[in-house]
């Protein structure tokens, strides 16, 4: 007898993941306070982070958790860079970014030079890095930020963030608590960003 294959399963929803995806807004990282993430939580969110699509398995990125010490040491070695900053106070105020959320998560992209897979890709992959971690730590209670600043492009930062010749700063995830839900930002209009061909 012949043995009938098992029928399909419909797609399941996950109304909460839904309402989530739907009211997901990104946090003002200056804002982000304590409690942050137990090291076990911030475990998980990294494991997470990293289930990113990645054409070629070549995992063209990495993680630096900074932690509170490191954070503050760069704060004080960037502040005089700020100065050659077109607006050198603003370049300063925005070191605060980067020394006040309780945790801080360097994403850098590190794509292989010469493979078939592009470049590209590659950097994309480590974009998509960054939105997962951001994505795990607010499925934890947490908020997040993914931002860079002028210090991401620096050459002279670049080397005090350890970052190698042919890799970039894609982005740092600062990840807290805020007092208060963030304030909804204008969105696009999804008609006006679609087109079927």
């Amino acid at each position: 007898m012949t043995e009938l294959a098992a029928p399909l399963a419909l797609p399941h929803r996950n109304p909460a993941l839904i309402d989530y995806l739907q009211q997901r807004r990104s946090a003002p990282a200056q804002a982000l306070a304590a409690p942050g993430p137990s090291d076990a939580d911030l475990q998980t969110i990294l494991t997470i982070g990293l289930r990113t699509p990645d054409h070629g398995k070549l995992f063209p990125w990495r993680l630096v958790v900074l932690t509170p010490d490191t954070r503050a040491a760069l704060g004080h070695s960037l502040s005089p860079l700020a100065d050659d900053q077109p607006d050198p106070n603003k370049a300063r105020a925005v070191l605060a970014k980067l020394t006040s959320p309780p945790v801080t998560v360097m994403v850098v992209s590190t794509p292989i030079r010469d493979h078939k897979v592009p470049v590209w890709e590659q950097e994309l992959s480590a974009g998509a890095v960054a939105m997962n971690l951001s994505h795990a730590a607010f499925a934890h209670g947490f908020s997040a930020s993914w931002i860079t600043d002028w210090y991401a492009y620096d050459p002279r930062a670049l080397s005090l963030f350890g970052i190698g010749e042919d890799e970039r700063i894609a982005g740092f995830i600062h990840i807290g608590t805020l007092e208060a839900p963030p304030l909804e930002r204008p969105r696009p209009d999804a008609a006006a960003k679609l087109s079927t061909r």
